[in-house]
């Protein structure tokens, strides 16, 4: 069995990148030399015993207090992966407590890697704003400040179009009595939060404020 396409290959049922090649790479000759981490895919298992790869894309979202936002993402069937950081601030790299001090402009949000086959962007736009309140403007409950405003970064103009429409449609619906304040903004760099905050939720038995 061959792989041709450029990519990070990882397991269908949990997600766990298995190899990366640049060039192709036979199954059963052992570890390709190279590992540099590309588009995540998946490995599906079908029938015949062969292979089949699905790609997957990436969103990024803000809606507050990023463990508990993880965490509902985590639940989202076709979600393959999540990882909480900073992004659309004015500082390179910065630390948990420089965020903190809603002076560098980042929001703590959440980057989601999705099968599309198994669950649509629309989907998770949806998920999106059933998890939190989109008309609260640089809070969200007892967390006030710009990094915990409501945010979707958006990776290509379909998407940004898609995350236009569904703020176009919530506003109409007239579902929230106050206007929707959600930002749809171009995905920037995103920075990985310390390693304590990722999947918060479940190192610490479900002990989040969300």
């Amino acid at each position: 069995m061959i792989f041709w396409e450029e990519g990070t290959y990882a397991c269908a049922g949990c997600g766990t990148p298995l190899f990366a090649s640049k060039a192709k790479y036979e199954h059963g000759t052992g570890w390709p030399s190279f590992f540099e981490p590309i588009d995540v895919s998946r490995l599906e298992l079908r029938e015949d015993r062969s292979y089949l790869m699905v790609r997957t894309e990436v969103a990024t979202f803000a809606a507050g207090c990023f463990w508990g936002v993880e965490h509902k993402f985590r639940r989202i069937p076709g979600v393959v992966d999540t990882q909480v950081g900073y992004t659309g601030g004015r500082t390179d790299h910065p630390s948990y407590e420089e965020v903190c001090t809603d002076r560098t402009g980042h929001a703590e949000a959440v980057e989601v890697r999705f099968d599309p086959s198994r669950v649509s962007y629309k989907e998770l736009l949806e998920a999106f704003f059933s998890l939190h309140d989109p008309t609260q403007l640089n809070r969200q409950g007892p967390d006030a400040g710009t990094q915990y405003r409501s945010a979707i970064f958006s990776h290509g103009e379909e998407q940004r179009r898609q995350a236009l429409e569904a703020v176009a449609a919530l506003e109409a619906s007239g579902r929230f009595r106050k206007p929707v304040v959600t930002q749809v903004v171009p995905a920037g760099e995103f920075t990985r939060a310390e390693e304590y905050h990722q999947r918060y939720y479940e190192k610490n038995g479900g002990s989040c404020r969300f």
